[in-house]
């Protein structure tokens, strides 16, 4: 799994914040990149966190739309970082997919409830 150090900017608790330690990454055993931002004050859970179910964000743009929807975004990356992004993803494809009894539990828990 591939983290990233960025800025997250988003209105949290009715004001315009940011979270320069936001993290960004990509998944291989959910094969999906992922965004944690803002820590929760109550708990150890961040309260921006997408990229949680297998194949979730395909592209860096589906996720920045995800959080766009939420009152989120993350300033433009770098060049480089969504390039490390983008090889993270690459490098993880020869990765088998999963099957069994590990892929069918993912299977159940990414169902809609």
């Amino acid at each position: 799994m591939s983290r990233y150090t960025i800025t997250v900017i988003g209105t949290v608790t009715g004001q315009v914040r940011s979270d320069p330690d936001a993290v960004i990454g990509y998944d291989p055993p959910l094969r999906t990149y992922f965004l944690q931002a803002f820590p929760h004050e109550e708990t150890d859970e961040p309260a921006l966190w997408l990229g949680t179910r297998d194949h979730a964000f395909q592209s860096l743009e589906d996720l920045r739309h995800a959080a766009i929807s939420q009152g989120y975004d993350f300033i433009p990356l770098p060049p480089k970082l969504a390039a490390k992004l983008v090889d993270d993803k690459a490098a993880a494809s020869g990765r088998p997919e999963r099957d069994g009894i590990l892929g069918e539990l993912l299977k159940q828990l990414n169902q809609p409830k």
